[in-house]
């Protein structure tokens, strides 16, 4: 009898599974799975957006991120700011997660819609909203150098790239990341902050010669302090000429130019006389700054009636610091050119050198002066070269690497 009354009961356990089985069998193709109490459909995985819908206050540099749900693919993003513009963004490659590309706009609402199919094919679109931090104040690109105004696109393998702020920029570290220099040579460089509203970018070494450059300054929208954030982006293209290096000597008062490493003219100098240290011309690696057809050239620190006071118009100038240093034409000096120094800083050439070199010097040419007792400070003007390489990466946030080739 025992042994009766435990079979049927195992018979009973089994036609239960059985039964079980059979109901959630019977919901056929496409069924959902369990439902839970009350009979309500589970939901459905959706898609997920980062920052959440009806977030505020969202930082412009944080990364809008949409994933597909488990199992699904995206079939399309749109990240909207209306007046603002689209916000880009890259897909991955298994097409399950999509990242935005660039830094949002200050106070903007932004309207993300997005497609995703699951496995069947089916679709369904999912749209979300946020709103970025509010901007007190802009900042602003006051002025970035090398540009066509003022050097043309072709410059030496000493022209560093200049950027000029018109605020001063507290959050250097957003700000540095979002420059970016492209090249269609490798070249090894680095931004150096002067001061909160000067960034220059110089390479390790000169630039190769005929090397073209691109800046992209993805600015817009970038903080650059509490409350400030980039107006505009900037990109600036230019391309790096011949190697033409020119080098001179006060004590032996002559220019010797080089160009791709050949010598192609010698020309006799006269450098500063001395005597007071401001009438010395510095040594160092000087950048050709400006070349000016006629300048008018005062007496540094003395006005008109006090003595020593002069006021000469020059031609066929190069200008080599901001101290009132030029390379020029001074034929009142030409008997002193190749054998003494008489002038007040600036280093002589005859009129015929002085139109040659005009003519074939670029904006960013190296101009190296030796022999002086007073240096070249790397402020003054494009002294860049005069840090080295370990000087220069001190006031580099990012410090030093390749440049993006292209």
């Amino acid at each position: 009898m025992e042994r009766v009354a435990y079979g049927s009961a195992g018979l009973l356990a089994l036609t239960l599974l059985t039964a079980c089985s059979a109901s959630v069998a019977a919901g056929g193709p496409g069924d959902p799975g369990e439902r839970p109490a009350g009979g309500a459909v589970a939901p459905e995985a959706s898609v997920v957006v980062t920052p959440q819908d009806k977030s505020g206050n969202v930082p412009t540099d944080q990364a809008v991120v949409v994933s597909a749900p488990p199992g699904g693919t995206l079939r399309s993003v749109r990240v909207d700011g209306g007046k603002a513009g689209v916000l880009p963004g890259t897909v991955s490659g298994d097409g399950t997660r999509w990242r935005s590309t660039a830094t949002a706009r200050p106070g903007v609402t932004y309207t993300v819609t997005a497609t995703s199919a699951d496995v069947s094919g089916r679709q369904t679109e999912t749209t979300s909203t946020f709103s970025t931090v509010k901007a007190t104040q802009m900042f602003d690109v006051e002025r970035v150098t090398p540009n066509k105004d003022d050097t043309g696109l072709t410059v030496g393998i000493g022209m560093p790239i200049m950027l000029a702020f018109d605020k001063p920029v507290a959050d250097r570290v957003a700000v540095e990341r979002n420059l970016i220099v492209r090249t269609s040579k490798p070249v090894e460089g680095a931004w150096h902050w002067f001061d909160d509203r000067h960034v220059d970018f110089r390479p390790q070494e000169w630039w190769p010669a005929h090397t073209k450059v691109q800046l992209e300054a993805k600015l817009a929208g970038v903080r650059g302090g509490p409350g400030l954030y980039g107006k505009r982006d900037i990109r600036l293209e230019f391309k790096i000429g011949r190697a033409q290096i020119t080098r001179g000597t006060t004590d032996e008062h002559v220019l010797t130019v080089r160009r791709d490493g050949k010598k192609i003219r010698t020309m006799p100098m006269s450098a500063g006389q001395g005597g007071e240290w401001k009438y010395y011309t510095t040594s160092g690696i000087h950048l050709a700054m400006s070349r000016e057809p006629v300048t008018i050239m005062t007496s540094p620190g003395i006005g008109p009636g006090q003595a020593g006071y002069y006021q000469l118009t020059v031609y066929n100038t190069v200008r080599i610091s901001n101290s009132g240093e030029y390379v020029h034409s001074a034929p009142w000096s030409v008997g002193s050119q190749g054998s003494a120094n008489v002038s007040h800083g600036c280093v002589n050439i005859s009129p015929e050198n002085a139109e040659w070199f005009l003519k074939n010097t670029l904006i960013g040419d190296p101009i190296i002066i030796t022999g002086s007792p007073r240096k070249l400070e790397p402020t003054n003007g494009w002294g860049h070269w005069q840090e080295d390489w370990h000087d220069w990466l001190k006031w580099s946030v990012l410090k030093d690497g390749p440049t993006i080739t292209f």
